[in-house]
């Protein structure tokens, strides 16, 4: 049984306020904060009894935590929310657990550790992989960079919504791991689009098709999940192309720094800037196959 601790969380859109949920009913003392003070007036009355207060500030939620966890927008939203005057570090007290949800660039992760060593703090950036359902349901995969101790603090808090954790390096080797896991699912993606595509113009029988790659080597969760719904074109299924065309970004920014060569991510990443220019932004990630053609081709009879 995890012992209960005094946990503030920052940040309560799609992703965080799932995971917060699971906290509280985890049984830990819950504190939240969201940059818009009605969204999370409305979390705490849509979930009544796991959060034991509201505060104005990500200071006053850090304030008395033994544990702050963030799961906000953008590089530029965790520096405010962590680092700025009324930020968290601003109060966490010393010997506190820090774990950061968002998916940001390496850089940001390894400012925000130094940070926290001056400040004795235990610091995990610790992106998340799974999706909103994996969210709901508590199942998500999470991949932490940082020091062995911090993350062997942050398991038992992290337990609450997660089925894998992964100490996968130093501090920053959290966010270049989801990295790569981004730059693996927008080739599969890209590769499943054309896939669907071939299958439609040649008068498959996708059900049929479906039965015969999903048991070999062309399985996936995409392939799963994604096959049937992008063949009926349904791309309201959580993760945006906005979202990945970011997380893309952080990526081949990365891979310039470290002088890694990325053609296929660089060229998703234009594929999906194609479905923004079609409207596409919020569509999920699956909405790729839009950019191809949908054609029947010649029917070829009993040949």
């Amino acid at each position: 049984m995890t012992q209960p601790q005094s946990v503030s969380f920052i940040g309560l859109g799609v992703m965080g306020s799932q995971m917060a949920r699971h906290l509280g009913r985890a049984g830990h003392r819950l504190t939240i904060y969201n940059r818009t003070r009605a969204r999370a007036d409305a979390w705490q009355a849509a979930n009544p009894g796991l959060a034991t207060r509201v505060a104005a500030s990500p200071a006053e939620a850090a304030e008395g935590a033994d544990v702050v966890i963030t799961c906000v927008g953008n590089d530029d939203d965790l520096a405010e929310v962590v680092l700025g005057p009324n930020g968290a570090f601003a109060t966490l007290r010393r010997g506190g657990v820090y774990i950061d949800h968002t998916t940001v660039s390496a850089r940001i992760a390894r400012q925000i550790a130094v940070e926290g060593r001056d400040k004795e703090l235990l610091c995990v950036d610790a992106p998340v992989t799974g999706g909103q359902s994996g969210a709901e349901a508590g199942t998500l995969s999470i991949m932490c960079g940082g020091s062995e101790a911090a993350v062997e603090a942050a398991r038992a808090i992290l337990g609450a919504y997660a089925k894998r954790v992964v100490h996968v390096g130093k501090s920053g080797a959290g966010q270049t791991a989801k990295m790569a896991n981004q730059m693996c699912i927008a080739g599969t993606l890209a590769g499943l689009s054309e896939a669907i595509r071939f299958a439609q113009t040649a008068r498959l029988d996708l059900d049929k098709l479906f039965d015969a790659i999903s048991g070999g080597a062309a399985q996936s969760w995409q392939l799963d999940n994604r096959f049937a719904t992008m063949a009926r074109d349904e791309f309201d299924f959580g993760f945006a192309v906005d979202w990945m065309r970011k997380d893309l970004g952080l990526a081949i920014d990365e891979a310039r720094g470290i002088g890694a060569s990325v053609p296929v991510t660089a060229l998703v990443d234009q594929f999906y800037a194609d479905i923004q220019a079609l409207g596409g932004g919020r569509q999920d990630t699956s909405a790729l196959i839009r950019r191809l053609p949908k054609r029947n081709g010649p029917d070829r009879g009993d040949m």
